[in-house]
């Protein structure tokens, strides 16, 4: 999956009817900068305040979900929400000029043709997952929707539905990479059954629906007075129903179209959520309502995690990037100074390092024999070994290359460290290596908690050989 945010190369816009207030509405998207988001502008209003896309700022599931913040609210937002997201698209600004998202056709299609017309530019940022290791369940006993996060390497999702009924039953609908929403997601336009539609159409809404772009539903008989009357009402000369149950209004794009719509509902509500997921969705019976239930129950995971991303995990059974001996080729350090027993992750800009402290370490003969504790100060070095691994492998070659540490800052010591610990030490660089000198952020922990942490500067010197003066 994509590594880093991205945003829109350049403005597009579209322009389109509100489902239920049938006010023209025009819709701007502008590029915007690293973790900004998405966020909704009202150009309409006094001020021009903006709403965040976001799960907590959610105030209505009723046939379509509504977000807002302060006296700005944006209706309708899932459709154009699953196109952003299915393109990739992390920061944008959505300058608005009414309350509520065009209905377009009943789908996401035309919002994914014209973002995909856009363009994506990539920003420096990293893209923050929210990635789960065990799964996330919830279900809504009133209505019986059930929601699953299951981990996985992508964003899955299998969507079924069940009506009950006759005409509109048991489907099922599956999106197994966001390479197929373009093509088998996005044009699946939104459906209503026939008692709905007149309940809405009573009640003064969906003024701007067009049936020609919905999927209407007969799921119980109507007679053909009750047709007349529906078709005046929709400023239609008439209405009739298919075999299979659906107004003579439009076609089928796919047998199953409704659970598809379903499975692109789920898409834009979850983006809600403010972070790409990482995971398989499963989800039965989905709606506006148990979405964003959904999110929410998501969102206290992430709050409740939060102090606990970016802390590396250690799986013994893995094999190291480097064990002892392969660092002692690279290192000077000899016992009893060889602080870090192996390498359990190295990229180019970040290393993750292994100390086992055990009580035959030589500090202890000296330091608090009767209640040892493992010195501060040999935890940084434990720190600069590791940080050393990463600046010395960023140089390639055959040469032999040491780290000088010139200074080090903002070092802090939150927790001891005894003997049988596994101290797991982080070191990520903080900014680009220039003339060998190397900056990074160190962090030591003992399973989930942080002992101590510092920031780091060294200098990259290539070692000279036997040879040499």
């Amino acid at each position: 999956m994509t590594v880093h945010q991205h945003t829109i190369k350049r403005e597009v816009e579209i322009k389109g009817i509100g489902l239920h207030t049938s006010s023209k509405v025009h819709l701007i998207f502008k590029p915007a900068p690293s973790n900004h988001g998405i966020q909704f502008q009202r150009i309409d209003l006094p001020e021009n305040p903006k709403v965040k896309a976001d799960v907590t700022n959610v105030v209505s599931t009723n046939r379509g979900t509504t977000i807002k913040q302060g006296e700005a609210q944006v209706a309708t937002v899932e459709h154009m929400l699953s196109a952003l997201v299915a393109i990739g698209i992390d920061n944008v600004l959505v300058e608005i000029d009414g309350p509520e998202v065009p209905i377009m056709d009943g789908s996401a299609a035309p919002f994914y043709a014209v973002l995909n017309q856009a363009g994506l530019e990539e920003q420096k940022e990293k893209r923050n997952y929210f990635e789960v290791k065990e799964p996330i369940n919830f279900k809504n006993e009133e209505t019986g929707s059930e929601h699953t996060l299951l981990p996985s390497d992508g964003y899955e999702i299998v969507s079924m539905i069940d009506f009950n009924s006759k005409v509109l039953g048991k489907q099922m609908a599956e999106m197994k990479s966001f390479s197929d929403f373009e093509e088998e997601i996005a044009p699946c336009r939104t459906f209503v059954f026939v008692h709905e539609l007149e309940f809405l159409l009573n009640q003064g809404l969906i003024k701007g629906g067009d049936i020609n772009n919905a999927i209407v539903i007969a799921d119980k008989m109507i007679s053909e007075e009750a047709l007349n009357q529906l078709a005046k009402k929709l400023g239609k000369k008439s209405i009739k129903v298919k075999k299979e149950g659906i107004l003579n209004t439009t076609n089928l794009k796919f047998d199953n179209e409704p659970a598809r719509h379903k499975l692109l509902d789920v898409v834009g509500d979850l983006a809600l959520l403010g972070r790409p997921i990482k995971g398989k969705i499963i989800t039965t019976k989905p709606g506006h309502t148990a979405n964003i239930e959904f999110a929410k129950v998501l969102k206290k995971h992430i709050m409740a995690n939060k102090k606990t991303e970016g802390i590396p995990h250690y799986d013994p059974l893995q094999k190291p990037v480097l064990d002892t001996i392969q660092l002692m080729e690279i290192l000077p350090h000899r016992h009893p100074f060889l602080m870090i027993d192996k390498i359990i992750e190295l990229t180019p800009d970040k290393v993750v390092g292994l100390k086992c402290v055990t009580f035959n370490e030589s500090c202890f003969a000296g330091h608090f024999p009767g209640n040892p504790v493992f010195p501060g100060v040999l935890q940084i070095e434990a720190m600069a070994q590791t940080g050393g691994i990463l600046a010395i492998k960023t140089q390639g070659g055959n040469d032999k290359w040491d780290t000088y540490f010139l200074k080090i800052d903002k070092c802090k010591f939150r927790n001891k460290v005894v003997p049988g610990d596994n101290l797991i030490i982080k070191c990520e660089l903080t900014a680009p290596i220039r003339r060998g000198i190397v900056v990074m952020q160190g962090k030591a922990y003992v399973g989930n908690t942080l002992v101590s942490e510092a920031e780091l500067t060294a200098q990259i010197v290539r070692r000279k050989k036997e040879n040499e003066v």
